[in-house]
């Protein structure tokens, strides 16, 4: 258990992500950090004309975001939706018709809450603009980038079943 099952957003410690010219955030790590292990939220800190994340969608893992401030666009399959402070976003899980991303498109910085169910995998995530995916599994914070097992591909380059079997 955390020391303390409180925290105030102003208090998270926030790190730098980011890349290219497209991707920036800072983002920090809350329900960890307060002691929740069923439930995830990641604060999320996005500048002026970036998204924290590429479009892509969980085959198991459901997020819900809620908007603190700032405007933005939100990305939901093939459609696109205006989002400003007060807005809550749902991302179910599900196929590429479920995909989603944020993008600020305001002057000022975007804030956002992201809550998700059962954080750590094992998880499927889909990126229908790139057409890759990465499976992951025992992750100690949620992220596809701290999993002890990983794989990132494409489906046209899978192996088949028996290859290797002899």
């Amino acid at each position: 258990m955390a020391e303390k099952p409180v925290i105030n957003l102003a208090d998270v410690p926030l790190i730098d992500m980011g890349h290219g010219e497209k991707f920036a955030a800072k983002v920090g790590r809350i329900g960890s950090m307060i002691g929740s292990t069923g439930l995830g939220c990641l604060l999320h800190v996005v500048p002026a004309g970036k998204r924290a994340f590429p479009f892509h969608v969980h085959h198991s893992t459901h997020e819900l975001f809620y908007i603190l401030s700032g405007t933005g666009e939100y990305r939901f399959g093939k459609d696109t939706y205006p989002v400003r402070a007060g807005d809550i976003l749902a991302a179910p899980t599900g196929g590429p018709e479920r995909a989603h991303q944020i993008i600020n498109i305001g002057k000022d910085e975007l804030r956002y809450l992201g809550f998700s169910a059962s954080p750590g995998g094992p998880e499927v995530i889909e990126y229908p603009d790139s057409k890759k995916f990465v499976v992951f599994s025992d992750t100690p914070d949620g992220s596809p980038r701290n999993a002890r097992v990983r794989f990132i591909g494409r489906q046209e380059t899978s192996l088949d079943y028996w290859d290797g079997e002899g």
